[in-house]
This record gives structure tokens, sequence and C-alpha cells, in this order.
């Protein structure tokens, strides 16, 4: 599945499927945005799995950001979804959840889950605005620095009303 998105002030984006020989990138962007970030064997196990793994590239083929979703019955589980840092503050993160949300659709998903940091307060008010809300607390999900532990924040989104109305930035 191939998206574009486009604007006056920018050249086109794509999104395109991850493969193994993307990795590479996805990794160096991976650790660049994470303290803790997945490593190569969650990407290729996700992989592996047959998730929905897609990646948003410019005109140059030069991954700007990715998103790994884990099919289920009517739902899909949001694993990871991250925008190069030196890309952040730009609406790619939008255009990845709009393009998720159509993902979801095409897999007949009606709801999408997510955990997400308490500390990441940018990321919980992206989501909040795009439709999400909370829907409980997973403790001690995340690794944390000096060996403790994060809890999460579950959001969740009903699909059958996700971003209507929103502009499709990626079609």
């Amino acid at each position: 599945m191939s998206a574009v998105l486009s604007s006056a002030d920018r050249a086109p984006l794509r999104m395109v499927p991850m493969t193994q020989h993307s990795l590479d990138a996805v990794l160096k962007i991976e650790q660049t945005a994470y303290a803790f970030p997945w490593s190569a064997g969650n990407f290729i196990d996700s992989l592996a799995a047959s998730h929905v793994c897609q990646l948003l590239c410019d005109a140059h083929g030069r991954v700007l950001g990715y998103f790994v979703v884990l099919p289920g019955y009517e739902e899909m589980h949001l694993l990871n979804i991250t925008v190069t840092p030196g890309e952040q503050g730009r609406g790619l993160g939008r255009g990845l959840l709009e393009a998720l949300v159509r993902t979801c659709r095409s897999w007949a998903a009606r709801q999408l889950w997510l955990e997400v940091r308490p500390s990441n307060q940018r990321a919980m008010r992206m989501y909040e605005r795009f439709g999400f809300e909370a829907k409980g607390v997973r403790r001690g999900y995340y690794p944390a620095a000096l060996g403790k532990r994060e809890d999460a924040i579950v959001m969740s989104l009903k699909i059958d009303a996700a971003a209507e109305g929103a502009s499709d930035a990626l079609e």
C-alpha cells in the first residue's frame, strides 16, 4: 500500500511497507528518538509475525517515520509510532495516525489501542486531539532510568468515527 502526503511547502511523502532492508534507517531513528528504544529483534519479530509495519518516506526515500501495529479481531494495537526527531512538530505524527486509521479500516478494525508514557505529554496531547480516550493504566509497563519502571496510560480510539472530517493528509 502506498499513500501520498503533500502540501504546498514540501515534496510528496509516501507510506511504504517496512522491510528488513529498511531496518538500519528505522533503528537509527528509534535510537535517536527514545531513551529505551526497540531493538532490531523487536522489529524483525514484528515483520516475521506479519504485524502491519509501514514507513513514511520522503521523495528521496529517506525514512521520516513509521508505525508497527498488531492486528486482532476487529481491533488493532499500536505497538510503535515514531517520527524522526528532526521532523517532529510538522504534522507528520498526525499524518501517520491518519494512515493508521485507514489501515485499521482496511482490516475492518473497530478499535485502535495503544500505550503511552505519562511523561510523554506531547504524544498524549496529540492522541487526545486525534480522539483517543484514556481507558486505564498498566503499572510498571515501560523501562525507566536507574532500573525503575514507568506506568503506561492505555488509550483507545473508535475507528468507525475516527478522524471523521479530518484532512486526508495521506491518501
